[in-house]
């Protein structure tokens, strides 16, 4: 046996023992005090799903309602680990809930500022599709690899990604993410300059809050953006490798059945 076949059923031991039908009665069958859709960390997830809701409700016509809906959405993902973590309830299924509820939330805005921005409609539709392809084959790449979450990465895979998804690094970058593209949706809303506002003089006297929460949050964004693109590529290499190794172990499959033969 190969050392990449050797390692791939070391990573994927976990994953292969569980049939899709076995996987969808089991779920039928649980019961109240084993349920994984109650979930605490789940049950904050739905949480969030229903604000982000209510947010888009009222992103057109009312940013105060919007902005403090979708804010709070957002702080509840920082939740939702701690959640998990503390009671022992961990999931799959709550980490990929945790995963799609994120992306479909930004794309929503994102959605939303390329009508409020028609000049930039491409910049924001290539953002969402970044967004989606990065971390779909991120997710992928760490069920088919059998890691328990895919916020796990090793640093012998990548230590720039390792880094972005220390706790602290990771709440930093995501909030200062959203805060960009929220400034972007109340700059349509608020043009009263700081000068009249809140009194302020100098240099940034002519700039808005909005404004001034932009510029600051933009080099989080950019940064956000490039571990997308790491993410979307380290992942890629991961799934190929994958195929690689599966090929392999099926070449010295049918190598030792002819033998047999």
């Amino acid at each position: 046996m190969s050392d990449s076949t050797a390692a791939l059923k070391r990573r994927r031991g976990s994953l292969d023992i569980v049939d899709a039908k076995v996987a969808v009665d089991l779920a039928t069958a649980q019961t109240y005090s084993e349920n994984v859709f109650l979930f605490v960390p789940n049950l904050i997830g739905y949480s969030r799903i229903i604000l982000a809701a209510l947010s888009l409700h009222y992103m057109s016509y009312h940013p105060k309602y919007c902005t403090v809906l979708y804010c709070i959405s957002c702080l509840l993902d920082a939740f939702d680990g701690h959640a998990a973590r503390a009671l022992g309830q961990a999931s799959k299924f709550g980490a990929v809930l945790d995963m799609v509820t994120d992306r479909c939330t930004t794309t929503s805005l994102l959605c939303y500022l390329t009508s409020a921005y028609p000049d930039y409609a491409l910049v924001f539709q290539f953002l969402i599709a970044l967004d989606f392809s990065s971390h779909y084959m991120h997710m992928n790449s760490s069920l088919v690899t059998g890691s328990k979450s895919h916020k796990q990465v090793d640093s012998d895979v990548s230590r720039f990604l390792r880094a972005y998804y220390n706790p602290t690094t990771l709440f930093i970058v995501c909030a200062g993410n959203e805060l960009f593209y929220i400034a972007l949706y109340l700059m349509k809303w608020v043009h009263t300059p700081l000068a009249q506002s809140l009194g302020i003089g100098g240099p940034l006297a002519h700039y808005t809050w909005p404004e001034l929460m932009m510029w600051i949050c933009l080099p989080i964004c950019a940064y956000k953006n490039v571990v997308n693109l790491v993410q979307l590529w380290k992942a890629s290499k991961i799934l190929v490798g994958v195929d690689l190794a599966e090929r392999a172990k099926a070449r010295e499959e049918e190598a030792q059945r002819q033998k047999r033969e």
